[in-house]
């Protein structure tokens, strides 16, 4: 008989476990127990520090208080990702957090943006209006304040933060609502042999741990989604060369930058994350193009400062499960797939499938048609992401490594290619997720690697070409005038949210 779902069991804690366990205790509470076991022997990835500006809300939704969580987690503010040398060597843009300004006649202002480019090839770069991007280049950062559009509010922002910190965050915020937290290996899946459905886990001590429904949070192995319920794995490895990772933390310098660094390389791209304590660093490299020696050297040589612990190393394969949900299991997480650490996308794909679990909040019967929906917005989320992240490799005019030749060559979706057309050809932005980028992060993205649109939309030339230019100009003097009186990025932290184990 088909009745509400009473016991939840997350497999693996880190960043997906407790960030799963936090919404669904806080929605749930007493109606259903919720159980997640993890093993102390089993590590987490660990990489990811770095977020988009989606992750406020997440926090928001659970009623954390901002400036508790950034003082816990040692975090920083991230108003974007700053890329080097993408592109060609030499090249520098932003890819900051938020518009370009309000629309104009009902069209995007880049759009009109390209016109006065187009007539003037000395008019100001369109990364002047993005007013995240004009802060991180002064590092400095504010809240975004006031109700009606302005310079003061025209962006928003992530944070950088400490992973390992935000799932102790998360563990103490949801067993304090009645999580239960359990230790201890899973060593075997027991499976109903008529349905399919998985009846409980077993624990190296003999344990079983039942339940109705199984969430995966597993890491890479993805041990009941893909050790019990064979989901299959789709290997994007032909479209997404790099496959490793290197990691290491090195002392913090100053001044505390509010934004990411990518900087591409021979192979790959190295990332710089400031947080309040220390600065994490690490080299995504393709190995079928650099080996595990070279990759480490480059790194090294790159750090800010001393190096704080020893270096990590980390395989994986481009790619998604084919099914996140079957039967009565869920994966969340890197169980689920993974992309690549760019564009710090790890955490927001958790987010949405954590969202995607609640809307779609089955009871014991498990209807197909809830799986179904979860699998394709899922599947369409990772596709889109991939397709993002393709476009920077894509787009290159970079001919000085076997690497950087390979990606100007290689294969891309119908879709992605699509997209990339139609921008050349006419300065429009296809968005086929918006729960994954939209619109100002392609255009950002576009010409800051050299996508030049070859027109723009007529109904631009509507309007007076001088009051055109003479609002632009306006807009960035206002935005001038906020970011003068902004305080600097680590005075503002040092003011309102330093960690008490910094300083």
């Amino acid at each position: 008989m088909t009745r509400p779902i009473e016991k939840i069991v997350i497999v693996g804690g880190g960043t997906a476990g407790w960030m799963t366990a936090a919404p669904l205790i806080q929605r749930l509470g007493r109606a259903c127990v919720i159980e997640l076991v993890e093993s102390t022997d089993i590590g987490t990835v660990g990489v990811g520090e770095a977020t988009l500006p989606t992750v406020r809300y997440y926090n928001r939704s659970l009623g954390i208080d901002e400036a508790d969580f950034i003082r816990k987690t040692k975090a920083s503010f991230k108003l974007g990702i700053e890329f080097r040398d993408w592109g060609h060597v030499g090249n520098r843009f932003f890819h900051g957090f938020g518009d370009f300004g309000p629309s104009i006649e009902g069209r995007s202002p880049y759009m009109h943006w390209l016109r006065l480019k187009a007539a003037d090839p000395n008019f100001p770069d369109y990364e002047e209006w993005s007013v995240a991007t004009v802060l991180a280049r002064q590092n400095k950062f504010t809240h975004p304040s006031g109700d009606r559009p302005s310079a003061s509010n025209a962006y928003t922002y992530g944070y950088h933060l400490d992973a390992s910190l935000y799932a102790a965050y998360l563990r103490d915020f949801a067993c304090k609502r009645g999580v239960n937290h359990t230790e201890g290996k899973i060593i075997d899946i027991d499976l109903d042999a008529e349905s399919g459905f998985i009846r409980a886990v077993r624990l190296t001590d003999g344990r079983q741990i039942a339940g109705d429904l199984f969430i995966d949070c597993s890491g890479f192995k993805g041990l009941l989604i893909e050790g019990a319920m064979k989901a299959g794995y789709t290997d994007w490895s032909e479209q997404l060369l790099c496959d490793s990772a290197i990691t290491i933390p090195c002392a913090r310098k100053d001044p505390l930058t509010p934004f990411t660094t990518s900087t591409a390389k021979p192979a790959g791209w190295t990332w710089r994350i400031p947080l309040q304590h220390r600065t994490g660093n690490g080299h995504v490299y393709s190995s079928h193009f650099m080996n595990h020696t070279d990759a480490e050297e480059l790194l090294l040589e790159g750090l800010d400062g001393e190096a704080l612990a020893s270096s990590r190393r980390l395989r994986f394969t481009p790619g998604r499960r084919n099914k996140a949900w079957i039967n009565n299991c869920v994966a969340i997480g890197l169980s689920s797939g993974f992309i690549e650490p760019l564009e710090s996308t790890a955490i927001r794909l958790i987010e949405s499938a954590v969202a995607g679990l609640l809307e779609n909040f089955p009871d014991t019967s498990f209807r197909p048609q809830l799986a179904a929906e979860f699998n394709r917005q899922t599947a369409l989320q990772y596709e889109s992401i991939r397709d993002f992240v393709i476009m920077h490799y894509k787009l290159t005019g970079r001919r000085d490594s076997a690497f950087w030749r390979h990606c100007a060559e290689g294969p891309v979706s119908g879709a992605l290619q699509h997209q990339l057309d139609t921008f050349k050809a006419t300065g429009r932005v296809v968005v086929y997720d918006p729960n994954s980028f939209t619109e100002p992060s392609w255009v950002a993205l576009y010409l800051g690697l050299g996508l030049t649109p070859e027109s723009y939309d007529p109904f631009i030339d509507l309007l007076d070409e001088h009051e055109l230019r003479e609002h632009f100009l306006r807009i960035r003097q206002l935005i001038r005038q906020m970011t003068a009186s902004t305080p600097l990025h680590g005075d503002y932290i040092m003011r309102h949210c330093l960690s008490d184990t910094v300083g």
